[in-house]
């Protein structure tokens, strides 16, 4: 720690940070908060994130680099399991793991999952995020009892010492037994509410308390390092979803085919997916009504969010099992492909 006219200048810090929880518990409307920019679509159909994004938060402190993922939810089909999949993955290899929970409503099945999946993984930071806490009725002490419940089910005790990863090792003849150094730390909980100003101060303080001294992982003019073409696809699966409503939007799919940087203006060709011809003409509306209220709401946004005129030319193709063919799920960023 330098000091500076006797003055301490206290180091600047960096984490990065797994965010998880069930489907549509507020992941993104957080992710969005926290970075102070919309990096990440959202809607009330869950399912909407469906790649893990990075959101960068860079303030006096240091910086934090958000990992806002698919929700974890029933999985139905390739698609579902896959999303999962990635889900559950995002907690690995991260130096803190945040877990969102939407307390607007009791805890779900899902939700005492990810309590489980910290209980007995036990990752040295954890913070649990009760979301939407300007919803009433705000079920705090529920969540809280149930960890309470899992924690009594798995026999573990916060701050306890972590077992060695291997039992069968560590009991082999001639094993040389240390003491863990690592031990596990209680989950820290604080509320949120994404969707005001401020709402998110109190689980930044956390994770900032929690994050160790570094340098920056990504340099500080940027807020996501999400290729463009997949930030496009999202922007326009975002409008579907909110035309469409319930009707088709988890077996739509959206694939930008190409993006012609002209001098002021990109114009942008995007394939929309479907399975069955019925599907086709919903996504496509009464001549074209939706597709059109889909580029109206779109271009304006993607040219925000890239400094330049944007024009989006939407194409509806049925492709049956478009959710099977890894060709496709591999272009949309959904087998780690990035375009």
């Amino acid at each position: 720690m330098a000091i500076v006219d006797n003055e301490e200048v206290v180091p600047r810090k960096a984490a990065i940070v797994g965010v998880v929880g069930r489907t549509n518990a507020g992941k993104s409307t957080l992710v969005n908060r926290m970075v102070g920019e919309k990096v990440t679509i959202v809607s009330p159909v869950e399912q909407t994130t469906r790649n893990t994004i990075r959101g960068i938060v860079e303030d006096p402190r240091g910086q934090l680099v958000l990992l806002d993922t698919p929700g974890l939810h029933k999985a139905v089909g390739p698609l579902g399991k896959l999303l999962n999949g990635m889900a559950r993955a995002s907690s690995a290899g991260t130096d803190i793991l945040l877990v969102v929970f939407d307390a607007a409503h009791e805890p779900q099945l899902e939700d005492e999952g990810w309590m489980r999946r910290v209980a007995k993984e036990q990752p040295e930071k954890c913070v649990f995020a009760l979301n939407k806490c300007d919803r009433s009725p705000f079920y705090e002490t529920m969540f809280k009892d149930l960890w309470k419940e899992v924690l009594g089910a798995s026999c573990l005790v916060p701050g306890a010492e972590l077992k060695h990863k291997d039992s069968r090792e560590s009991n082999a003849p001639g094993t040389k037994h240390e003491a863990p150094s690592t031990r596990h730390q209680a989950p820290i909980w604080v509320t949120a509410c994404g969707v005001k100003p401020g709402g998110c101060d109190a689980l930044l303080d956390a994770l900032y308390g929690l994050a160790e001294p570094g340098p920056a992982l990504f340099p500080d003019d940027i807020v996501t390092d999400y290729p463009r073409k997949l930030a496009i696809a999202d922007v326009v699966r975002e409008k579907l979803i909110q035309h469409l409503h319930d009707e088709v939007p988890h077996e739509v799919g959206v694939l930008v085919e190409d993006i012609d940087e002209r001098k002021g203006c990109w114009n942008v060709a995007v394939t929309i997916y479907v399975n069955r011809p019925s599907q086709k003409g919903i996504v496509i509306g009464q001549r074209g009504c939706n597709l059109r209220s889909v580029r109206m709401s779109a271009c304006p946004e993607l040219s925000d969010m890239f400094g330049v005129k944007v024009n989006v030319e939407l194409w509806v193709k049925v492709e049956p099992n478009w959710m099977k063919n890894n060709r496709l799920l591999t272009e949309m960023g959904y087998l780690g492909a990035e375009r």
